[in-house]
């Protein structure tokens, strides 16, 4: 589909409001024209000057004839009301026409965008791996916003083309020789303006192109802003901005320059032309119009009234030319073809009843030949804890994002209680189904209105009650204004461990039948994760659930453990049945442990140093209080040593600071 296509294609929806279009711009065509063919006739009767029509063309006679045989005085008056008139009802049909075209404008807008946020809706996540956010962000914003411009265009030079062709009309009527050379001499003002036009449409892709560019970079600069700040980097980031706004408003001022250009080259182009035609009038066609004077004014009078519309429809179409790169930008994002869309099934989902079935998954992401799963065949019980722990990238992730149909598999299928997931209505089949993942995503909202996203009609009632079970209502409370604190974008007001159980409050809110924990408690402190761990165990009690984890020891009490390495499932278990093969699970294990064992031994030993430096130091500011210094530089040496063992503890502390940060971190 064309760009072009793509405008009347939303055009279409409104027939009502283009037949109106088009009758409102011939009516004000109709008394632009009346009112301009009587001015001659009148200023001719003002200036007592004899108005002949012998011979003049049958549309003057017409406009003549109701004036015809009455006192001089009384058809100079009707014939100046009926120009007022005429000029009245132009100018009504043209504010009413500006009122309609205005609302098809905004319509037509407000219809791309739907259509953009629709889309964006329905598409898979594959679609996002690889199209950037700004881009995004730009087209359903700037992109549209010109394309919305280009309508305005559109409908403004139709309308305006509309006048030109009664005007057109008009100069035929008075002589078509005389407008067969206006024609020939305007085309060269049209061809002369080809090339301005031309320019615009490579500027106004220019101007399109750095918008993105600004988009995309301003968005990347905000999302990461605390690495920004963090790094020092802002004085490289606001050098990188700058640049790239210098470049959009560069293009931009070039297109303006361009298209500054077309008045002056039409004002001077357009005013040879009318010297031309009344030498030509003159000397050619003197001998074949016998009421020269009057049809010669008339005809000028058209012609000078038509030129600046045809200034306007050159102006138009580089308006449009410069605007088609965005028309062209908007088309390829609305086009659902090569696309990616999950088929969407028929069945309503319907409470499980057997288990959930991964009969010999392979995957790979698209454009990707690598197998990511490969013949992954495992079975989740009804109301059973089903664990996957393996190595970072062994392909844990990727197989919990199966299961709500984020991708579906390359090979094999996922059932449940025997149907294809596939079979199944999307909404139906997410909707049963709860995630809390390691990065918890929080809109910038009341605590409460994040809390109730899965089930917005829920009570207060139903949300405190969630919020309890998620051990987060305790610090909720505290907060400026408990449920209806605003937590900034992201949530960035509240800690890591205070966003995961607003998560898993959501989740216990929804109450889903089917729950997928990702990681949820990876990037946690000790405490928070023991916050968080007793909120999972509560929503995972009695649910049909599948955890992925790093640390062993939140998974002990699955009913099942799968090894993942390598994408293919190498080990299969309880914990002591896993622990007892020695086999991957063990050497994971393994070194879990012994990294843990070496984190205790040394918070052990940092504890002896810190009490060790204490009774030092208390020794010493006893002596000093009970001042049993014999002399005061035996009390500035005990001075001195009590704070060597003050500076100790101190350097103790941080070393255990250290150690716990560091451990968190592999964790």
């Amino acid at each position: 589909m064309s760009a072009n296509k793509l405008l009347l294609k939303y055009a279409r929806r409104y027939p009502g409001r283009i037949i109106l279009t088009v009758m409102l711009g011939f009516s004000g065509a109709l008394f632009n024209g009346i009112s301009t063919t009587l001015i001659v006739p009148v200023l001719l009767s003002f200036l007592e000057e004899a108005i002949e029509l012998r011979g003049a063309p049958p549309l003057i006679k017409t406009l003549m004839h109701p004036f015809e045989g009455l006192p001089e005085n009384q058809r100079l008056i009707l014939m100046t009301g009926a120009i007022v008139l005429a000029i009245f009802l132009k100018n009504v049909t043209s504010y009413i026409n500006t009122l309609v075209a205005t609302s098809l404008t905004r319509s037509l807008t407000s219809d791309l965008r739907q259509a953009g946020v629709r889309l964006l809706l329905k598409v898979d996540l594959e679609f996002y791996s690889q199209t950037k956010v700004g881009d995004l962000i730009n087209i359903l914003g700037g992109e549209i916003g010109r394309t919305a411009s280009a309508v305005s265009t559109a409908i403004a030079m139709f309308t305006t083309s509309m006048t030109v062709l009664v005007f057109v009309g008009l100069l035929l009527s008075l002589s078509w020789k005389l407008t067969v050379t206006a024609t020939v001499l305007l085309a060269l003002v049209a061809w002369a303006n080809q090339y301005i036009i031309n320019r615009s449409k490579h500027f106004g892709s220019q101007l399109s192109a750095m918008s993105k560019d600004y988009s995309v970079r301003v968005l990347e600069t905000l999302t990461g802003i605390r690495l920004v700040k963090s790094t020092g980097n802002e004085k490289r980031e606001y050098q990188q901005l700058k640049h790239l706004i210098q470049r959009r408003e560069e293009a931009d001022f070039q297109a303006q320059v361009n298209y500054a250009a077309i008045g002056p080259i039409n004002e001077v182009v357009n005013l040879i032309v009318i010297i031309l035609i009344v030498f030509i009038g003159r000397t050619i066609f003197a001998n074949e119009i016998e009421s020269l004077s009057t049809i010669l004014l008339t005809y000028l009078l058209v012609l000078i009234r038509l030129i600046p519309l045809i200034s306007q429809l050159n102006s138009g179409r580089s308006q449009f030319a410069s605007t088609s790169a965005s028309v062209e930008v908007v088309n390829k994002f609305l086009r659902r073809k090569k696309k990616p869309f999950m088929r969407n099934g028929s069945v309503p989902y319907t409470p499980l009843q057997s288990g959930i079935h991964f009969n010999k998954i392979s995957f790979s992401y698209p454009n990707n030949e690598k197998f990511f799963l490969k013949e992954v065949d495992l079975f989740l019980p009804r109301g059973t804890t089903l664990a996957l722990v393996g190595a970072s990238g062994s392909g844990k992730s990727t197989l919990a994002d199966l299961l709500p149909r984020f991708y579906d598999p390359t090979e094999g299928q996922i059932s449940i209680d025997g149907r294809d997931l596939r079979d199944f209505e999307l909404k139906s089949l997410r909707k049963a189904m709860g995630i809390v993942s390691q990065d918890t995503f929080l809109f910038n909202a009341s605590v409460g209105e994040n809390i109730a996203y899965a089930k917005p009609d829920a009570t207060q009632a139903e949300i405190v009650e969630a919020a309890k079970g998620a051990n987060a209502y305790e610090f909720i409370e505290r907060l400026e204004n408990g449920l209806d604190t605003h937590i900034g974008d992201r949530g960035q007001i509240l800690s890591g461990g205070q966003r995961q159980r607003i998560s898993i409050a959501r989740a216990l809110l929804q109450n889903p039948e089917i729950l997928i924990l990702d990681e949820a408690t990876s990037s946690l402190d000790t405490v928070s994760e023991k916050y968080v761990q007793a909120a999972i165990e509560k929503l995972s009690c009695d649910r049909t659930t599948l955890v992925i984890a790093h640390r062993l020891s939140t998974v002990q009490k699955a009913n099942k453990i799968a090894v993942i390495k390598d994408g293919q499932v190498v080990e299969m278990g309880s914990h002591k049945e896993l622990l007892a093969k020695g086999g991957e699970y063990t050497k994971l294990y393994s070194v879990q442990f012994a990294e843990d064992s070496a984190r205790d031994e040394a918070l052990i030993r940092g504890s002896y140093e810190i009490r060790t430096s204490l009774n030092f130091m208390i020794n010493f500011l006893t002596v000093l209080v009970d001042e049993m210094g014999d002399s005061s530089e035996e009390r500035d040496e005990f001075i001195s040593k009590s704070y060597d063992s003050a500076a100790n503890i101190v350097k103790t502390l941080e070393s255990i600071e250290y150690i716990i940060k560091r451990h968190a971190v592999k964790k």
